[in-house]
This record gives C-alpha cells, structure tokens and sequence, in this order.
C-alpha cells in the first residue's frame, strides 16, 4: 500500500469516525461505530489506531487543524481592517447557520471536552491546545486592531481574545437547543465591543 492510499484511508478513518463520535459522544461509540461509518473492516482501524483514546486525539487535529487555517486565513485577511475580519468572521459563521433548513449543530471539542477532559487528561489537554490556538489567531488580530487604532492603546488582546474565544464557546452550546438568538446577540455585542 503506497504512502497516500494509507493517508486517504486514515483520513478516511478519521472523518467518519469523528462524525459518530460528535453524534453519539466517545462512551457511545466503539471502534465497531467507528469501521461501519468509515466502511473498513475492524483490523484495519487497529493498523492506524493504537486505541479508541488514540483515535480521538488525532481526530481532534483532524477535524480543528483546517478550520484553524480558515480562521488564521480569515483573521490574517489584508484587504479588510482588523475590527472588519473578526466581525466578518463571525457574521458569516451566524449566516451560515440560519441558512440551515434544520437547525443542527453537534460540536466534536464540546462533547469530547465535556464527556472526556477529566477521565482521559490527555483528551483535556489536546481539547486546551486547540481553543488556544484559536484564542492566539485571534489575539494577533486584536494587536494589529490595536496597533492601527480600531482599540484602545491600552487594551489588553491576550484578554479580550480569552474573552471573546469563551463567550463563543457558550454561545456554540445554546446553539445545541437550535436557537440562534444568543449567536445574534454574540454577535451585535462583539461589533460593538471591537468598536474604537
């Protein structure tokens, strides 16, 4: 089996895998979920995968390493000011959900962190190294709003950035019970926030 047939297959593996376990959480979902949802059959999960543990954190980078990209790409976005990309972001993101026919918002960090961070520190400590690196994207856009005078010169970004990255993350739990009325109200108090 050649280097990219063994990449696509884990890759593979590993998007239909995180797709059940954001459904069914990490208690209820086995490997056998894991190979049905993936169409492999059991031994070859093994070939990737030392355990189930083993699984989920390379699913996390899976699923969060492209996403960071497109928030890094978007946030790093020199046609647009700063304070314009972060509220772009996030209008877009608040657009994207209410164009859905059905409400539906399953968050595989949320769950994973929830069920998982304190039985399997290793989960927990994964979980904590991709919402910092999602609050440090933002935090360096937040200087250059700094440095070009869209925030006060004193303000504190490592902060606001913490803030911010923690009001979201509540705001992606309300999104759960299919209301996207507090990501409205996330989203008008953040323009106004980031006002200069």
């Amino acid at each position: 089996m050649n280097t990219s047939t063994r990449l696509d297959k884990r890759d593979l593996i590993l998007a239909k895998g995180a797709e059940v376990m954001t459904r069914r959480g990490y208690h209820g979902t086995g490997v056998q979920e894991i190979v049905q949802a993936a169409g492999i059959p059991k031994g070859s999960f093994y070939h990737y995968f030392a355990s189930k543990e083993d699984f989920a954190l390379q699913a996390l980078e899976h699923v969060y390493t492209p996403r960071l990209q497109r928030y890094a790409q978007a946030l790093g976005n020199p046609q647009l000011s700063p304070r314009t990309r972060i509220v772009a972001y996030y209008r877009e993101l608040l657009a994207h959900f209410e164009q859905q026919e059905k409400l539906e918002y399953h968050c595989f960090i949320g769950s994973l962190s929830f069920e998982m961070a304190e039985l399997l520190p290793a989960i927990g400590t994964q979980v904590e190294a991709v919402l910092q690196r999602s609050e440090n994207i933002l935090q360096q856009c937040l200087e250059e709003a700094r440095a070009a005078g869209e925030l006060a010169a004193e303000e504190d970004c490592a902060g606001l950035a913490a803030f911010i990255a923690n009001a979201w993350q509540g705001v992606l739990t309300r999104l759960k019970v299919g209301n996207t009325a507090p990501m409205h109200a996330f989203v008008d108090r953040l323009e106004r926030l980031l006002q200069a």
